[in-house]
């Protein structure tokens, strides 16, 4: 592959994904990571890729499919009865990491009144909280990714790998009985390491998860302990992970259901 070739599969997949790591570029073009910083310094030139912390992101992407505020508008409803339905089984005054995803920031507005301590990577998250006396925010360091609204990079993945918490709410691309993939690399590294610091892990997926695959798979189903949906998630797919032992919760719930 010519260096041409390279640098045209590496904007072609930066203007799909938008940020990636360098590993994950060097994996699309088959060469080394030397090799592909040269290029990006050289894509860099032509103002339409910046470099970051251990890889690059597009400046102009061709669609909106990865922005917040787009992504948050889909399945809003769903999302809001999954989040309040989450809150309710956080117990008062415990540690919770809350990822980027827009679910999850859902579950950070029905939190306030529990007084947690929260530690995110997502600046909606945070932002929710500034001027809230009774919580106390936690955020990662990182590079910030604005349409994302979230920080990203080799520093946040250190940042939650030092961390211990009781609960992980998280957010996924998909589920299946094979387990939960996410989108891509930087994301996938940052929720591998909020796993490793909690004690439960809770993730929040809207019924279009249910069934679909992502590009990189997150992990297997022993590693969740509980899944808030709503009432459209496929009946059978629910059946059979509570048969795999996920507890599954169907939002909203009748009965007030036990905090962790």
């Amino acid at each position: 592959m010519t260096a041409e070739e390279r640098k045209h599969r590496i904007e072609a997949y930066l203007q799909r994904v938008e940020f990636a790591s360098l590993e994950e570029l060097s994996q699309q073009v088959e060469a080394s990571v030397s090799t592909v910083r040269r290029d990006l310094t050289a894509l860099e030139g032509g103002g339409n890729v910046r470099r970051t912390h251990g890889g690059a992101r597009i400046l102009t992407p061709k669609t909106d499919e990865f922005a917040f505020a787009a992504r948050d508008a889909q399945q809003l409803s769903e999302k809001e009865a999954i989040g309040r339905a989450c809150a309710e089984l956080i117990g008062a005054d415990r540690s919770v990491i809350l990822d980027a995803g827009t679910t999850v920031y859902h579950v950070a507005r029905h939190l306030e009144e529990k007084a947690p301590q929260i530690v995110t990577n997502s600046l909606p998250v945070a932002n929710l909280f500034a001027s809230a006396n009774r919580v106390e925010v936690i955020l990662a360091g990182g590079v910030i990714y604005p349409r994302l609204g979230v920080l990203v990079g080799p520093m946040t993945v250190e940042a939650f790998s030092k961390m211990r918490a009781d609960v992980a709410v998280m957010s996924a691309g998909g589920i299946t009985l094979e387990g939960v993939t996410n989108s891509h690399a930087l994301l996938i590294d940052i929720q591998r390491a909020m796993l490793k610091a909690a004690q439960k892990v809770i993730f929040c997926l809207d019924h279009s998860k249910f069934g679909r695959q992502s590009v990189s798979m997150l992990c297997g189903l022993d590693q969740v302990d509980t899944i808030v949906t709503d009432s459209r998630a496929p009946q059978e797919l629910v059946a059979s992970l509570r048969a795999q032992g996920v507890e599954v919760i169907v939002a909203p719930a009748g009965n007030p259901v036990g905090a962790v």
